[in-house]
């Protein structure tokens, strides 16, 4: 299981009297702009044990109070692990049945060797980083877990199954596993259910699964676990092994939690897991000075009307290179040529890069095509870009490396992955 770089662990769960509902809370990194939403959280989570004590919504990270925060999430803990609240599943994996509007996606949460993680732009590592690594978000994500005891995962990690190998043969056979929890989500999550996988012919396999995927890879850039969700997470676990192997000795690193990092698994292939890209709004700056700097980086520049964005979403998705631009005086359709890279959203990065270098404008991530019209209709520059194939994610990666940030996300807000899991790193 070590050359794979995913294993079982020792998982811990509330106790069966706490209530699931309670306990689970969204990913921190999501509703950042929208403080209603965790106060709301706060509220339904009231004296419960919840999650929500034990992370930083991100909302809040850049706020005065945040070492106060982080001193109290540190004491949670410690009275969570001293107070009962845990009970523990020695060597395990649990398997996640996560049930929302896009559909059923499983997963399985394990635990990753970040011996094996490199999240730098060129890494050939079996665990890599999907888009760009923004260093600043390291240190404040560190601080969290530096001093922490426990780790509970919003991280979910990819693999490229098309056999649907590892995950689906769980599936198939959940009912017959032991069923760890099953609960609503608050506030939109839909529903999850987790099994308990811990049978020594499930894990073997399990591994045996991914050591066939591994087998397949070329061994020069093996490519076998893309980051979906989390990744700047996983890179502060990361940073914080770093920090600590230094002070142990070769058989101390073998074996020791900081070492690892609790995360899901999922399937790309799996037809519950929706990706969605992430648009771009351009502010103070016209579509000619926007034209004037794409320009820099594609040597050819093709420009198409559309009647209507339904129109342009079809024509960027049928052709290389394109995206829809979108202004004042319409809907129009880029195709490009003599590009550094291929994807599209690459180019648009170099236009970002070089708009904010001048001081020429500024940008914002979009996610749904409504709110860039809306933006658009304020003035606003709108650039809509094409969808995500998961037939060619996983071979983008290994020829451009990781895409440019915000590039994609799974599923909306509310289908992220909550904290239920945790692990002793400490």
């Amino acid at each position: 299981m070590k050359d794979i770089g995913f294993s079982p662990a020792d998982i811990l769960l509330p106790v069966e009297s706490i209530s699931m509902e309670r306990w689970a809370v969204v990913a921190c990194d999501q509703f950042t702009s929208e403080k209603e939403y965790w106060e709301e959280a706060d509220r339904i989570a009231g004296d419960a044990p919840s999650t929500l004590r034990m992370i930083l919504p991100e909302c809040y990270l850049e706020n005065d109070d945040r070492e106060d925060r982080i001193r109290k999430i540190e004491k949670c803990m410690d009275d969570y692990l001293g107070n009962g609240i845990f009970r523990t599943f020695t060597d395990s994996y649990v398997l996640v049945r996560r049930d929302t509007e896009s559909g059923t996606r499983y997963g399985l949460v394990g635990k990753l060797d970040l011996e094996a993680y490199d999240y730098s732009p060129d890494s050939i590592s079996l665990i890599r980083a999907t888009e760009g690594t923004i260093l600043s978000r390291i240190p404040p994500r560190k601080e969290i877990r530096r001093n922490a005891a426990l780790e509970l995962p919003h991280i979910m990690v990819l693999i490229s199954d098309k056999e649907r190998s590892v995950i689906e043969p769980l599936a198939a056979k959940a009912e017959s596993l032991e069923k760890l929890y099953s609960s609503p989500l608050m506030l939109g999550g839909g529903h999850v259910t987790g099994y308990l996988v811990s049978s020594e012919s499930d894990k073997a396999a399990i591994s045996e699964a991914l050591g066939r995927i591994l087998d397949s890879l070329d061994p020069e850039n093996p490519l076998l676990f893309a980051m979906g969700d989390g990744n700047h997470s996983l890179a502060s676990a990361k940073s914080c092994w770093e920090d600590v192997k230094k002070k142990l000795s070769p058989a101390e690193r073998e074996h020791h939690k900081a070492r690892y990092a609790l995360v899901e698994i999922e399937n790309i292939f799996d037809p519950g897991l929706e990706f969605e890209p992430i648009h771009r709004a351009f502010f103070s700056i016209g579509k000619d000075g926007f034209l004037s700097i794409l320009s820099l980086f594609a040597k050819k520049i093709e420009r198409a009307p559309a009647a209507g964005i339904e129109e342009a979403w079809k024509m960027i998705n049928s052709r290389k290179q394109s995206f829809a631009l979108i202004s004042d005086g319409g809907i129009e359709v880029c195709t490009l040529d003599g590009t550094e890279k291929e994807m599209p959203a690459w180019t648009i990065q170099n236009v970002i890069d070089e708009m904010l270098r001048t001081g020429k404008g500024t940008v914002d991530y979009i996610h749904g095509m409504d709110t860039v019209m809306k933006l658009a209709a304020d003035g606003a520059l709108g650039v809509i870009l094409p969808d995500i194939s998961k037939d060619t994610f996983f071979s983008s990666i290994l020829r451009d490396r990781a895409f440019p940030r915000k590039t994609f996300s799974i599923g909306h807000a509310a289908e992220k992955r909550y904290y239920i899991e945790a692990r002793r790193i400490r």
